[in-house]
């Protein structure tokens, strides 16, 4: 893995540098600024737009008690694009608009949720409720969260036990 880390931090500026120097010396110097600068404005207001449309979407899914995770995906792809926009260089614009391209950010979803589905780590269930719903319903109306709850370690020895834990009522 560092090595990956390694080679990626080093091999992807040099890309940029090359591909600069054989499009500078294509369309000369200042076409190329601007050209980098026109890709960063461009996909800052596609990023903007489709941005918007995903939070919609996730609000709408968390209304209707759903987990938002396509568009929390989406929004994870959205944010890596935009970076990707907002660096200069022609590799990070090519592969920041390739993250604003929804098909294709389908298709990585869907190989990223075979991969996750095939390590045999991840488990997923949802029961009780009403059919469609995230879960049971607690007595305020809201989505009841099942989860194991551990004490919190201080850096000094083992949790206090007199320190109030989630689930308390005092």
């Amino acid at each position: 893995m560092r090595l990956l880390i390694l080679t990626l931090f080093i091999g992807i500026p040099l890309i940029e540098i090359y591909l600069f120097i054989q499009v500078g010396g294509l369309i000369g110097t200042w076409p190329t600024i601007a050209l980098v600068i026109l890709t960063a404005f461009i996909g800052t207001a596609m990023l903007r737009q489709q941005g918007m449309t995903t939070m919609a979407r996730a609000q709408a899914e968390i209304r209707e008690d759903r987990l938002p995770v396509r568009e929390l995906f989406n929004g994870f792809c959205l944010l890596v694009g935009g970076l990707m926009l907002l660096t200069p260089g022609f590799l990070t614009d090519a592969l920041g608009f390739a993250l604003l391209l929804a098909p294709l950010r389908a298709v990585l979803g869907r190989g990223i949720w075979k991969l996750f589905q095939r390590s045999g780590n991840v488990h997923f269930s949802v029961y009780g409720g009403n059919p469609g719903t995230a879960g049971p319903r607690g007595a305020d109306g809201g989505p009841v969260i099942d989860g194991e709850e551990f004490g919190v370690a201080r850096e000094d020895g083992p949790p206090d036990p007199d320190t109030p834990r989630l689930g308390d009522r005092s």
